[in-house]
């Protein structure tokens, strides 16, 4: 269940994409067209760049001006975004693929977690 301020990932994915469609109604203003998949990713991989530099700043081995935790919460969110988008543009369903793959890891997990500590 969500607490105030937090979405599930369907409610999160219905927001990205309204969010989505703002983007896309200005770049057919000024572009002509909405952005291209390629074109998607390469935000997606700009933004997880800063994303690095910011944990970078987070360890202290990195300067940067103003707050890294809310310049960290603000960039996260954003690439969790470039997740869902892309995922929608490529028609994956990313809630259903999201638990599939957690079940799947998990259940590949389970028999070496069980498994006793070796001794020292």
């Amino acid at each position: 269940m969500s607490q105030p301020g937090q979405v599930d990932l369907e409610s999160a994915r219905r927001r990205a994409m309204e969010v989505r469609a703002l983007y896309e109604a200005i770049e057919r203003r000024l572009n002509g067209q909405e952005w291209t998949l390629q074109e998607l990713m390469l935000g997606f991989g700009n933004d997880v760049g800063t994303v690095g530099r910011l944990i970078l700043a987070h360890e202290g081995t990195w300067e940067i001006d103003g707050d890294v935790d809310a310049q960290l919460a603000h960039k996260l969110s954003e690439s969790l975004w470039w997740v869902i988008v892309i995922a929608e543009r490529l028609g994956i369903d990313i809630s259903v693929a999201f638990a599939d793959t957690m079940n799947r890891i998990e259940h590949g997990l389970v028999p070496s977690a069980d498994q006793p500590t070796p001794p020292s």
